[in-house]
């Protein structure tokens, strides 16, 4: 039997450094200091998204300098949807939803090889609408029809 093909596969365990790196060349930055301040910004804003079991598995995924940035946030009550998580990023960080959008692509898109398809598919189960794609995934999210 067959697997389902995998999109990513988990990469290993990484250093910070290889995770800068990595984002680094996902994102196009110029410096080691722009990739730091994206993976830092963005994993602090989903910090604040992800709660329970999916934010712990995650932090294990992650190195401990990432893992320290995304669970020193408190969750907030309210969820926000993908879209809004762009702009909640935009307003904090005072750049751009398209710089924002950027940042948040280049930075999951390594954190969703990190955490493997598995984790990512529970994560996404989580959160609302709108993150698959910030992750790079497909958004396979069912239209729930009205009662």
């Amino acid at each position: 039997m067959h697997d389902q093909p995998r999109p990513y596969p988990a990469l290993p365990a990484m250093t910070f450094d290889q995770m800068l790196e990595r984002v680094r060349y996902e994102g196009a930055y110029p410096t080691r200091e722009r990739a730091e301040e994206a993976v830092r910004n963005v994993l602090a804003t989903l910090g604040r998204q992800i709660t329970g079991d999916e934010r712990i598995d995650l932090a294990q995924c992650l190195p401990v300098e990432a893992a320290l940035v995304l669970t020193a946030q408190i969750p907030d009550s309210e969820q926000l949807t993908g879209w809004s998580f762009v702009k909640d990023l935009a307003a904090c960080t005072g750049t751009s939803p398209a710089i924002a959008r950027w940042d948040t692509g280049a930075v999951l898109a390594v954190v969703s090889r990190l955490a493997g398809p598995d984790l990512l598919a529970r994560i996404l189960r989580q959160l609302p609408g709108g993150y698959a794609l910030l992750f790079g995934q497909a958004e396979l999210r069912q239209h729930q029809p009205a009662a």
